[in-house]
C-alpha cells in the first residue's frame, strides 16, 4: 500500500476540470441514489475527473456509537460491491483516493481497508492513500526548444477530515488552520462534515530569492455530502445542508492567469 508522503504526480496537455466527492454513504437510508446515478452518468459528458474524499460507504457495523445496522439498505460486502460497479466506468477519471471514518469502522476491527479494497478492484490503488494524499497537477504545455514543458503547476492536499461540528463556522476554521501549515498549497479538499464550503485563506509568504514579501492565497474546499436530511442528523438535530451538488474546479492552463476557478 503507498504511504501517505509518497507524491502523486499527473501531467495534462490542458487545464482540466475536478469534482471531489466525499461522504456518499452508500448503503444508508439517506443515501439520495437517483442522485448519485444522475451525477456519475455526467461525468464523461462534462469531462470531469474525479477526487475521492472517504466515506464512500456508510458502513454501519455492531459496536460503534450512532451506528444502527438495521438501518442500512445493504450490507457492507455489498455496499463495496456496488461502488466498485459504480465507479468501473470512470475509474480512468479518478486522480486520487482516501478512506474515511465510516470504512475506518471495519479497519480498527480487523484490519481490513475498505476503500483500498475498492481501489484494488479498480486497479488504481497507486493513487489510494490511507490518511492523506499529496498531489501535484501540471496543466498545459509550453515549447522551450525542442522539448514541451508544463505551463502550471498546482499542488493539493487531500483529506477526510475530522471532529465535525454543528456550525459550518467551525469546519472551515479546522481547514483553514490546517491549510496554512501546507507550504506551497494550492488546495485543501476535506470532507467529514457534510457541509459544503468554498473558502480562500491567504499566507504570508517571504521570497527571500527575489527579496519579495507577497500575499498568496489557497482554496479550501469542504465536499458535499450525498445524505438527504433525516435519520442520524434528524435525531441530533442538525440543520439541514446542501447536498448532491458537488463542486466543480478548473484548473487554468494560462500560464499568466494561474487559477483554480470553482463553480458551484
Amino acid at each position: 500500500m503507498p504511504r501517505d508522503m509518497e507524491l502523486i504526480n499527473y501531467t495534462f496537455p490542458q487545464g482540466i476540470k475536478i469534482a471531489p466527492i466525499g461522504d456518499v454513504h452508500l448503503g444508508a437510508l439517506e443515501h439520495s441514489k437517483a442522485d448519485w446515478e444522475n451525477f456519475l452518468k455526467s461525468v464523461e459528458e462534462d469531462d470531469l475527473h474525479l477526487i475521492l474524499v472517504g466515506d464512500l460507504l456508510n458502513n454501519s457495523t455492531r459496536g460503534v456509537k450512532f451506528a444502527n445496522p438495521f438501518e442500512e439498505t445493504m450490507r457492507p460486502r455489498e455496499a463495496k460491491r456496488k461502488m466498485v460497479e459504480y465507479l468501473e466506468p470512470v475509474k480512468d477519471r479518478i486522480l486520487c483516493a482516501v478512506t474515511g471514518n465510516h470504512e475506518e469502522r471495519t479497519s480498527r476491527e480487523s484490519d481490513q481497508d475498505l476503500t483500498y479494497d475498492i481501489c484494488s478492484k479498480l486497479d488504481i490503488e497507486d493513487v489510494y492513500r490511507e490518511n492523506v494524499a499529496f498531489m501535484v497537477i501540471r496543466c498545459g504545455e509550453r515549447r522551450e526548444g525542442d522539448h514541451t514543458k508544463p505551463k502550471l503547476t498546482y499542488t493539493f492536499c487531500v483529506t477526510h477530515g475530522a471532529f465535525g461540528g454543528a456550525l459550518t463556522g467551525g469546519m472551515i476554521n479546522r481547514n483553514e488552520r490546517f491549510g496554512a501549515i501546507i507550504e506551497n498549497l494550492d488546495c485543501l479538499i476535506t470532507a467529514h462534515a457534510h457541509k459544503g464550503a468554498v473558502t480562500k485563506p491567504q499566507k504570508i509568504v517571504i521570497d527571500a530569492r527575489n527579496n519579495l514579501v507577497m500575499v498568496k492565497h489557497y482554496v479550501a474546499i469542504a465536499c458535499v455530502s450525498w445524505l438527504n436530511w433525516g435519520g442520524y442528523a434528524a435525531r441530533k438535530m442538525l440543520t439541514p445542508a446542501q447536498v448532491c451538488d458537488p463542486q466543480i474546479l478548473r484548473l487554468s492552463d494560462n500560464e499568466h492567469d494561474k487559477r483554480i476557478i470553482t463553480t458551484w
